[in-house]
């Protein structure tokens, strides 16, 4: 079960934040050290969805990994697991989802 207490992080500048200890999910390790910037949410919408917001943090971690690695289908699809697995809304699983699905189709042609 992923839980935001696995997810040790130091704040950085700018709205980022550095992994502490090293996470495993599934078949993932994230090393320790890794850094995210959180959520890439048009800042628009932050009242709403701020892009570092503790419930999903962790979800948003695990994607940016992938990302890193450039396995979008895969980061797309764990984000929408983890989403579920603590819990989010649907409502919220499936704007995010879709949101990074057509990101990345536009941007990376993926």
């Amino acid at each position: 079960m992923l839980k935001y207490s696995d997810f040790k992080l130091q704040p950085l500048k700018n709205h980022k934040f550095k992994l502490l200890k090293e996470v495993k999910y599934k078949d993932l390790i994230i090393p320790k050290n890794f850094k995210t910037d959180g959520a890439t949410i048009p800042r628009f919408f932050w009242c709403i969805y701020p892009p570092n917001r503790t419930d999903y943090l962790p979800c948003v971690i695990i994607h940016d990994y992938l990302c890193d690695k450039r396995e979008f289908k895969k980061a797309d699809k764990y984000l929408k697991e983890c989403l579920e697995e603590i819990g989010i809304s649907k409502i919220t699983r499936c704007l995010f989802y879709y949101a990074v699905r057509i990101y990345h189709k536009v941007r990376y042609k993926k």
